[in-house]
């Protein structure tokens, strides 16, 4: 029986292709933090066919209650599994520099309003699975 990831991942989920991440410093102290914030976020935005383009945007962040445990009864594990995820979204759209005759300059990413600790949603989200 292979038992999932020890407590308490860190998760960061502002997932768009070929973005670079960097996290931002802030007052919060993030090695004791436990929960599941909004945090500044910066990423490269880029396309094929235009330079990519740095945009600094509010993303989910934190660490939330998981874990596991072995039972008697199939399926043989109790598990209790939750990530820090978006609860409320708004898009916004920047347009790209020096690109290429006949691409779209505009690219669409997601800002966080709101954030929460919950079952992963592949509808939303990029879920890991074992």
């Amino acid at each position: 029986m292979k038992l999932h990831h020890q407590i308490l991942d860190t998760v960061l989920l502002l997932l768009m292709a070929g973005c670079g991440v960097v996290l931002q410093t802030s007052a919060i102290d993030l090695r004791t933090f436990i929960g599941c914030a909004v945090r500044e976020f910066t990423f490269l935005a880029k396309k094929p066919g235009c330079r990519g383009l740095r945009v600094t945007t509010d993303a989910c962040w934190g660490r939330c209650e998981t874990w596991e445990k072995p039972v008697l009864e199939p399926p043989y594990i109790e598990s209790y599994h939750r990530v820090c995820t978006y609860n409320e979204t708004k898009m916004m759209t920047l347009k790209l520099p020096k690109c290429a005759p006949g691409v779209d300059p505009f690219y669409t990413y997601p800002v966080a309003i709101r954030c929460d600790c919950d079952i992963c949603s592949t509808a939303t989200t990029e879920c890991e699975t074992a």
